[in-house]
């Protein structure tokens, strides 16, 4: 699948893994995946990382990976994720953990600081969408 993106640059003072803008030809999209918010409990539905917004970050982008892959997709078919975080000022260890996932052209992202999760030590929560 060919993507046109916009890059977002380093306004931010490091790396950073989404784009400004992400444009697809429809014409060749097979299907959409959409994947609810993601927080960092494994297969077995053990929390992990309590305390390590990189261990959570991490966990959660290993869940979405999954179900990608279940569905026949990969993290390159991401175009579009959605992160809240708890404390906005991880914003760089959050990064690079998802510049380990995510490749150029990035998917675009929005990033909310929220109050709290479903699960009390949860630091970081996504969701994506998928177009293969």
């Amino acid at each position: 699948m060919e993507k046109e993106f916009i890059p977002f640059g380093r306004e931010m003072g490091f790396k950073v893994a989404f784009s400004n803008a992400l444009g697809i030809d429809l014409a060749r999209a097979k299907r959409l995946i959409f994947i609810s918010g993601q927080i960092a409990f494994d297969e077995k539905g053990n929390f992990i990382g309590a305390g390590d917004i990189e261990a959570q970050t991490r966990q959660v982008l290993k869940n979405i990976q999954r179900h990608l892959e279940k569905m026949g997709g990969k993290m390159d078919d991401i175009v579009q994720v959605t992160v809240f975080v708890k404390d906005m000022s991880a914003l760089e260890k959050i990064h690079q953990v998802r510049l380990q996932f995510f490749q150029e052209p990035y998917p675009t992202s929005t990033l909310v600081e929220v109050k709290g999760f479903v699960h009390p030590e949860a630091l970081i929560e996504i969701n994506a969408l998928a177009i293969i």
